[in-house]
């Protein structure tokens, strides 16, 4: 079943996808308390980045306040020259885990979503290191809807901008599986109900300029579209 959060005549409603009335606006599945990433989690994505695949989980961090759902606009803010998409997997937490066993990971999930990472690329590369370059407001697209009936370890993920196929990967391409992810993570911090993990983006990462159409689509899960301003 796919749930989806939206607001219909000032209210805040989640119901499954074919319930969402007309003229609903679509919300991110998820307000989460902290979104923790997962970089260079596919090798040809490490490469094509001039960097060799990691051989333990690098982890960082976004904010919830660049946060954005469906059909929001994606600001390019004025420090940057370059503003990348990355498509993803997302794992929503469902409940409270700390030292989980990649054996029970699927426990403490209440399902999946699509992400846009959206990056600004040259402060990422200027800083060294990824909160500037990942941090801004709407650098975050999330849904369109929560999904737990996919297989996160064999799921088709496509990214188009403009119509044109920019991504096409899967995520048993990823070097570290969403349960190693997910052990890994929470032997470093607790992880809350509606947190978020970002899995990583498969190659093919490019710029976004004003006016560009990105869209996100995962077997399972479905397709997050915004346009970039």
């Amino acid at each position: 079943m796919k749930i989806c959060r939206y607001l219909h005549e000032g209210k805040i409603e989640q119901a499954p996808e074919e319930h969402v009335p007309e003229g609903a606006q679509l919300l991110p599945p998820v307000n989460p308390g902290k979104i923790v990433c997962i970089g260079r989690n596919y090798a040809d994505h490490a490469r094509e980045l001039g960097n060799e695949p990691p051989s333990e989980p690098i982890i960082f961090l976004k904010p919830p306040s660049a946060v954005i759902g469906p059909d929001d606009m994606i600001v390019i803010p004025p420090q940057s020259q370059r503003v990348d998409f990355e498509g993803e997997l997302a794992i929503v937490v469902g409940k409270t885990a700390k030292g989980v066993r990649a054996a029970d990971w699927r426990q403490y999930v209440a399902g999946f979503t699509c992400a846009n990472d959206v990056t600004a690329r040259d402060l990422q590369k200027k800083d060294v290191q990824f909160t500037r370059g990942k941090s801004f407001d709407t650098f975050l697209p999330l849904g369109p809807c929560l999904s737990a009936d996919i297989d996160p370890s064999n799921a088709r993920l496509v990214t188009r901008v403009n119509g044109e196929v920019r991504q096409d990967g899967n995520t048993s391409q990823m070097i570290f599986g969403c349960d190693r992810i997910f052990e890994f993570i929470t032997g470093v911090m607790t992880l809350n109900p509606g947190d978020v993990i970002l899995t990583g983006t498969p190659a093919g990462v490019g710029p976004l300029k004003s006016g560009d159409r990105v869209e996100v689509e995962i077997t399972g899960i479905g397709t997050l579209r915004n346009v970039v301003i």
